[in-house]
């Protein structure tokens, strides 16, 4: 009996896998794939930066045109009537023709202010029309 025992405590040493060799190859292959990962290109998009132009900074800036919570509109630091509107962007496109209009409303502001305000400025005949709302 003995000898049974002797013969089924060494086929259960002989059946235990060794895992050295087998995290020896896992170790080796993490670090072939860090290596190779550094040297791959990462795939982006390539932005060509103009360079710095010696304009007039006058001639790039565009009229903005800011509309309050309490629908005030206001252009250059001073408050304007709605009717004034269109008179005063025509004014400021013909010195800058390639100026466009930037509407700067608040989130509690009127969409109907804000319609005046666009179609105002397309009856003065600038087309590139665009808002952005402030929390302010």
């Amino acid at each position: 009996m003995r000898h049974l025992r002797g013969r089924n405590d060494q086929a259960g040493d002989e059946s235990e896998i060794d895992l050295t060799p087998m995290l020896d190859v896992v170790f080796i292959m993490l670090i072939f794939f860090i290596v190779t990962a550094s040297f791959l290109k990462e795939a982006g998009i390539e932005i060509n930066r103009p360079e710095d132009s010696q304009s007039n900074p006058s001639e790039s800036e565009n009229i903005l045109i800011q509309i309050t919570a309490n629908d005030e509109i206001w252009l250059n630091q001073r408050r304007i009537d709605v009717r004034a509107v269109r008179s005063n962007i025509e004014r400021l496109h013909a010195e800058n023709p390639k100026a466009a209009v930037a509407i700067s409303a608040h989130k509690e502001a009127t969409a109907k202010v804000y319609t005046q305000v666009a179609d105002s400025a397309r009856e003065a005949g600038v087309y590139d029309v665009s808002m952005v709302v402030k929390d302010k």
